[in-house]
């Protein structure tokens, strides 16, 4: 059971649950809060909208920071899987329609919304992923964002796109590259192994790896260090941005390179994502039973 003591917002968002304690010091976010009527716990454009909407809704302009105050945003999931990765099922109708236009806009809305999340929403905020599940393809890359990765033990992290010819586009490799090396992050890419959450720790992609159930209050734990010296994780931010920077025009190059790969799939790659979906499917609907 959650302890975060909740702040009652107006807006209601069908897809995701917002957590907020009443200081405002902190924001979680948990995915697919909709996965109890069996869907799939991956991107889909209504989450991504939902989640897009919210982070916009918490973003401060320069005018509205105070000095010295820093927030977190804490990406986690209301499902049993963490983030199952990207779309499927819609990936599969747009190749199919040769539909670039929306493959790009989809492509698109996702390179936003993790170049936001690595920027720190401006720079005040210190985001934390919470992987209490399986972290795959897309949701991995949501993770990546993250300037924490907080995860419990037993989960499963990979870059699978390579079974259906394709490769993670919105970030992997440039957020990848700033916790391994190069070629440890292209092999990860082109293997498509899924790793435990054990295995990511002691390769540097997690920072901090607890006991399964264990998670949430290893992140609480982790917010309250950070908010003993507000201004230094501040400064850090800054200092990221100026030393590691990700920039939006680079995952914007990369992801038109994956939109274009991806067109250029065949049926045999389709039909192993139709594969996976069916998969998926069933994975979601058991959890949900």
């Amino acid at each position: 059971m959650s302890t975060i003591e909740p702040l009652q917002r107006v807006h209601h968002y069908p897809t995701i649950r917002v957590q907020t304690p009443a200081d405002g010091s902190a924001h979680w976010l948990y995915m697919h809060a909709d996965a109890g009527q069996g869907i799939r716990p991956c991107c889909r454009f209504e989450m991504l909208e939902d989640m897009w909407s919210y982070m916009s809704s918490i973003t401060l302009r320069e005018s509205q920071r105070s000095p010295g105050r820093l927030r977190h945003f804490v990406l986690a999931s209301a499902a049993q899987a963490y983030n199952l990765g990207g779309d499927l099922e819609l990936f599969m109708r747009l190749i199919r329609e040769g539909n670039r236009e929306r493959l790009l806009a989809y492509a698109r809305r996702c390179v936003e919304g993790v170049h936001h999340v690595h920027t720190g929403f401006g720079g005040d905020i210190h985001t934390v992923a919470l992987i209490q599940g399986d972290a795959l393809g897309g949701g991995l890359e949501m993770a990546l964002a993250c300037h924490t990765i907080v995860a419990e033990e037993g989960a499963g992290m990979g870059l699978p796109e390579v079974l259906f010819g394709l490769f993670p586009g919105m970030g992997a490799y440039s957020f990848l590259c700033k916790r391994v090396s190069a070629r440890q992050a292209e092999k990860m890419i082109l293997s498509g192994e899924i790793y435990s959450s054990e295995e990511m720790y002691r390769l540097g992609v997690v920072d901090v790896l607890v006991p399964k159930g264990q998670g949430e209050r290893a992140v609480q734990d982790l917010i309250r260090q950070h908010q003993r010296a507000p201004h230094s994780h501040l400064a850090m931010n800054a200092v990221r941005r100026i030393g590691q920077p990700v920039s939006y025009d680079e995952l914007m190059g990369i992801t038109e390179v994956w939109v274009d790969t991806a067109l250029a799939l065949g049926d045999k790659a389709l039909r192993t994502m139709e594969r996976i979906v069916r998969a998926q499917t069933r994975r979601a609907s058991a959890d949900a039973a």
